[in-house]
C-alpha cells in the first residue's frame, strides 16, 4: 500500500486491480501524467496519489461521470485526502487540530471516522480530535466534515464540506430523478 495518498477509492470485492488501473487511465486523462495506484489491505479498497488537488480531481471524476458515464465500470466511491498520519490518536489528534483551524468562527463540524483493519476505537478517535476544536458540533447538517479514515497503520484526513466525496450510486440516483 502506498504510505502516501491523497484519494481513497472503493469498489466492489475482487475488482481492486480493474479499479486500480481505471483510476490510473482516469487521473492521467485529467492532467496528471503519473499518478501512482495501489490496492489496499481491506478488501474493495484502493489509495492513489495525484499531483491534482484531491478536492478537484474528486469534482473532475464526477464530471467525467457526468459526460461519459461508461467510464467508471469499477470505482464505486471517491475520497479525498488531505494528509496521511501514522494511525496514532496523538498523530490523528495533531493533523485534525491542523486541519480545524480551517472552520471558521461561524461555522459546524462534525468528525466522521472510517476505520479498517484497526484496533483504534472510533470513540477514542473522535475524542482526540474533537477535544482540541473549539467550534459548534453539528451532527447532522456541519458546515465541514472532519473526515479521518484508518487504514491499517496509516490514517489519512481531511477537512471537507458536505457532498464533497463521489460516490457513483449516489450520482446515478441523481441522473434518473
Amino acid at each position: 500500500m502506498l504510505e502516501r495518498f491523497n484519494l481513497l477509492i472503493s469498489t466492489s470485492r475482487g475488482n481492486e486491480r480493474n479499479a486500480c488501473r481505471e483510476a490510473w487511465y482516469l487521473l492521467n486523462e485529467l492532467g496528471d501524467s503519473r499518478p501512482e495506484v495501489d490496492v489496499t489491505p481491506a478488501v474493495g479498497l484502493i489509495v492513489a496519489y495525484t499531483s491534482l488537488d484531491p478536492l478537484e480531481a474528486t469534482s473532475r471524476l464526477r464530471d467525467v461521470f457526468y459526460s461519459r458515464p461508461w467510464e467508471l465500470r469499477y470505482i464505486l466511491k471517491v475520497t479525498p485526502i488531505e494528509s496521511v498520519v501514522k494511525a496514532g490518536l496523538p498523530e490523528i489528534a495533531r493533523l485534525g487540530h491542523e486541519l480545524s483551524r480551517r472552520i471558521g468562527d461561524g461555522e459546524s463540524y462534525r468528525v466522521t471516522v472510517r476505520k479498517r483493519h484497526s484496533n483504534l476505537r472510533s470513540s477514542a478517535i473522535v475524542e482526540a480530535v474533537a477535544s482540541k476544536i473549539d467550534r459548534r458540533v453539528d451532527l447532522e447538517s456541519p458546515d465541514k466534515i472532519l473526515l479521518v479514515e484508518v487504514i491499517s497503520d496509516l490514517a489519512g484526513l481531511s477537512l471537507i464540506p458536505p457532498g464533497a466525496t463521489f460516490a457513483v450510486e449516489k450520482e446515478r440516483r441523481r441522473l434518473r430523478r
